[in-house]
């Protein structure tokens, strides 16, 4: 239950791919499938969710991961761990030989770096599926955590038309803290410029 790969994957898309009404309308059936620590709460969380149209949330949608405007909270990890807060920074390299070393290679339809906040959450699915429990880890410890709780962070406190992505990253925050207590993290640290 705790390593179920539909939640990673379902967040994953939502923080990637554009709004699309069969993504949100599956949030609220994530909660049975986790042992949230605030199962009421979180149920919630998800069943308001599902009251925003996929349309209504395109502006919001652009200016968190496509830059329209200034972006509040860059979706990539080199961003918070690059000191000039470039894009395809040392930690992106770091990332693309971690993924070599597990045979996977992300190609998508975006010419964008691989450590992107819903990519990365969806290659801790994909090895999670592989059976590869330990470098799914090594993914959350060494890659993502160390910046991803700043972002969502950020996230939340974005001037949004709609709460629909604080409220999702409030959601994800409370998954990745879980993760990182009941399977006892040890998160690398790494400074934040960001």
């Amino acid at each position: 239950m705790l390593l179920n790969t539909t939640i990673p994957r379902v967040i994953g898309a939502c923080f990637y791919y554009p709004p699309q009404a069969a993504l949100i309308t599956v949030l609220p059936e994530l909660v049975p499938l986790f042992p949230w620590p605030q199962p009421e709460s979180v149920r919630q969380q998800a069943e308001h969710l599902v009251e925003f149209e996929a349309d209504m949330l395109m502006y919001d949608y652009s200016m968190l991961f496509e830059g329209v405007g200034m972006m509040p909270a860059p979706p990539w990890g080199s961003v918070y761990l690059d000191q000039e807060n470039l894009l395809m920074g040392e930690s992106t390299r770091h990332y693309r030989q971690f993924l070599a070393q597990q045979g996977m290679a992300i190609n998508t339809d975006n010419p964008e770096p691989e450590d992107q906040f819903g990519l990365m959450l969806m290659a801790f699915a994909y090895l999670l599926e592989s059976d590869k429990p330990a470098a799914a880890q090594q993914l959350l410890s060494e890659h993502l955590l160390p910046w991803g709780e700043r972002y969502l962070v950020l996230v939340q406190s974005s001037a949004t038309e709609h709460d629909f992505y604080p409220q999702l990253a409030e959601m994800t925050m409370l998954y990745l803290q879980t993760l990182r207590q009941q399977l006892n993290l040890s998160v690398e640290a790494k400074a934040l410029y960001l």
